[in-house]
């Protein structure tokens, strides 16, 4: 950890939008929980949803009522610093469940602080794709451009990725030992979310 930034009590929320329930083994489930593990070392503590796990209603709003936990997970994820959208490729898009999750947070387009600025405004995202198939780019530029639109800020290299060639079945989970160019990436991801959201956390946004 480093001495000079303090992320003493930085909290992350990873949410899984692997497209299988618990507990079925989920490449996006590991890639998730290694990345928390990488956090660990900068001071950072957290926990994994998966989102398909959950009854999220489909919509734009913060509550859309008849059973819908969003409103449960929109409050953890409120109360962390760094958000982390875990998704698989399908026929190159984001899966279904990311598409939901998104759609969800546009609803923090209307809610706002005393100064103006929206609730996410001073929190961290990173994304992490895997996939056998080409699109992690495609994706993460998808997750990306939302997730900043509805104001989270993204560090430099926000992305962990692992793809694996076109047209066979090899998953992330399959493979022993992890890449070491992913690992490393993912490394990477950790430290910049946990440095940014230090310093946004020392340093706020100003009012909007």
């Amino acid at each position: 950890m480093d001495e000079n930034q303090p992320t003493e009590s930085l909290r992350a929320l990873v949410l899984c939008c692997t497209l299988r329930k618990s507990p079925s083994r989920s490449s996006s489930e590991l890639i998730g929980r290694r990345l928390l593990e990488a956090l660990r070392a900068h001071g950072v503590e957290g926990e994994q949803v998966r989102v398909v796990d959950q009854q999220v209603a489909f919509g734009v709003g913060v509550d859309e009522g008849d059973g819908d936990t969003w409103p449960e997970l929109r409050a953890k994820m409120l109360a962390a610093d760094i958000l982390v959208i875990s998704t698989p490729i399908w026929m190159g898009q984001p899966a279904s469940v990311c598409k939901l999750v998104l759609e969800r947070l546009d609803a923090e387009l209307g809610e706002t602080d005393d100064e103006g600025r929206t609730l996410t405004s001073g929190k961290v995202a990173g994304v992490a794709v895997v996939g056998n198939e080409d699109g992690a780019h495609h994706v993460s530029a998808e997750v990306y451009q939302a997730l900043n639109d509805v104001g989270f800020s993204l560090p430099a290299n926000a992305v962990t990725y692992w793809v694996g060639e076109a047209m066979q079945g090899t998953d992330y989970q399959d493979l022993d030992p992890e890449p070491e160019k992913t690992a490393a990436t993912t490394t990477t991801l950790a430290a910049n979310l946990a440095h940014l959201a230090s310093l946004l956390r020392a340093a706020p946004y100003p009012p909007a």
